[in-house]
């Protein structure tokens, strides 16, 4: 075995690259989570799709991971005339509630109480912004007037973006519901959760999955103004957090984009929990070859802000070059972490009133003492992943080795920044059990003699309690 990237890359999977043989290849690649947008595809394919992942795991002994992204409330316009009108800057316009083919003068939207919901003077935003309306008054049944302040082609099934109305929209649809049944029956390590607003929809899904006998984690997808008001409450609530940079760059001034990533990464880390940097992050290889300058930048500066795992949308779904693009994000994110040393060594203290104290005290001094020993590798047992999670947290340099005996758990670590797991079911005594991992670890390759090592594990080894023991040692 060798190890792969800190950073984790997260690639969705499409016609592009459903086949067993491309899969293949993007796992050789540095693949670590396979996202299946539920926006698109339908459920016989994306069985299929799972299945060949797991094959693949078998055959490859490797632990990718799969993510089911919800698609959330999305708006969009219906069907339009011969799929494609002009409005024009100034020209009025009904918005209706009542289906139809929509015309220059009249727009069909599927959102039945935008003409409750929304207010006049506030924007509607079409196709990511690129076509701009203004309400000017609402019959608060069927109809909205409104003004084109923003021309262009209108084709037809584009999304539909209110950065200033509160939609009512529950944050999980009908559609949602049936998707998060399939996707949990398929055993999905993740699901991600569209349209986050507050702290309430993490709660909701979370009860959901927990009724449906599921393990299955949650990825908060930030996309919405409203999630910003309560970040903080939102990030606790979670397991992961997204940084969807579509929606979000048109619910928000694009400007502010940047910054609300940083702080986001900042707040992810402080928390330890895994975030992912996401979309149009290498989009011109979806025709061609290669990345621009400024996509490398964008994929650099993930990196170097901290984050988990960078993602990948239609370059890998539907783009021309899948493995290719897989490829040229690997080697991005390879050169910055063997170059930069701003990226490790973000340890944040415990918290002494916290019930996981001793166990969150035992991964903080364990990453202080690996940089200041220059320790190769911290290892752990774990049965549920907490101190994965929280090591990872630490972005020490030493690589995280994580042992455990759920397999389940080991595809869903796959999306953490510096994490390797393996299967492990021995449980003799402490010293036995940490001299043979030693060995195991040394027999892949991954440590060698006079290399430091840490070992964290939990004593009585038995009882699989949380951490509570340190031991640093010399290999050999």
């Amino acid at each position: 075995m060798k190890t792969g990237n800190k950073t984790k890359i997260v690639a969705t999977i499409g016609p592009a690259s459903t086949s067993k043989e491309v899969l293949r290849e993007m796992i050789l690649s540095g693949m670590n989570i396979c996202r299946i947008n539920f926006s698109h595809g339908n459920y016989d394919t994306v069985a299929e799709t799972i299945l060949n992942l797991r094959e693949l795991n078998v055959e490859m002994e490797t632990y990718v991971g799969v993510l089911a992204d919800l698609q959330g409330p999305k708006l969009r316009i219906g069907e339009v005339k011969d799929n494609g009108v002009e409005l024009i800057p100034g020209n009025q316009v009904t918005i209706t509630t009542v289906k139809a083919i929509s015309t220059s003068e009249r727009i069909y939207i599927t959102y039945p109480e935008f003409p409750k919901d929304v207010i006049v003077g506030e924007n509607v935003l079409i196709d990511d912004g690129k076509i701009i309306l203004t309400v000017l008054e609402s019959d608060n049944n069927t109809e909205v007037k409104a003004v084109v302040v923003q021309g262009g082609t209108l084709s037809s099934r584009k999304g539909v973006n209110l950065p200033n109305t509160k939609i009512s929209l529950p944050c999980l649809t009908e559609k949602d519901i049936n998707d998060l049944d399939f996707a949990i029956k398929n055993s999905v390590e993740w699901i991600g959760l569209s349209f986050v607003r507050s702290v309430n929809d993490i709660i909701d899904l979370r009860t959901r999955i927990r009724a449906a006998g599921s393990s299955a984690r949650i990825v908060a997808k930030i996309e919405k103004p409203e999630a910003l008001t309560e970040i903080d409450a939102i990030i606790h609530a979670t397991d992961a957090v997204m940084v969807a940079r579509g929606d979000l760059g048109v619910e928000l001034p694009l400007e502010q984009v940047p910054t609300i990533q940083k702080m986001l990464v900042r707040k992810c880390i402080q928390q330890s929990r895994p975030i992912i940097i996401a979309t149009q992050m290498m989009e011109s290889m979806l025709t061609n070859q290669s990345p621009t300058r400024a996509e490398v930048n964008d994929v650099a500066n993930a990196v170097l802000d901290g984050a988990d795992a960078v993602m990948l949308s239609e370059e890998t779904s539907v783009g021309l070059y899948p493995v290719k693009t897989v490829q040229h994000m690997q080697r991005i994110v390879r050169y910055i972490e063997e170059h930069e040393r701003g990226i490790y060594f973000r340890e944040h203290h415990p918290e002494p009133h916290d019930v996981t104290f001793i166990s969150d005290s035992i991964c903080y001094n364990s990453c202080v003492m690996a940089k200041h020993a220059n320790v190769t590798a911290i290892s752990t047992m774990t049965n549920s992943g907490y101190t994965a999670f929280k090591l990872s947290s630490h972005r020490p340099k030493a690589n995280i080795f994580t042992f455990t005996d759920n397999p389940t758990l080991l595809t869903t670590l796959s999306l953490l920044w510096g994490v390797y797991g393996f299967y492990y079911d021995k449980y003799q005594s402490t010293d036995d059990t940490i001299q043979d991992i030693q060995d195991l670890l040394l027999k892949e390759g991954l440590v060698k003699k006079g290399d430091f090592v840490i070992n964290i594990a939990s004593t009585p080894i038995k009882d699989r309690g949380r951490a509570n023991m340190i031991k640093l040692s010399q290999v050999g």
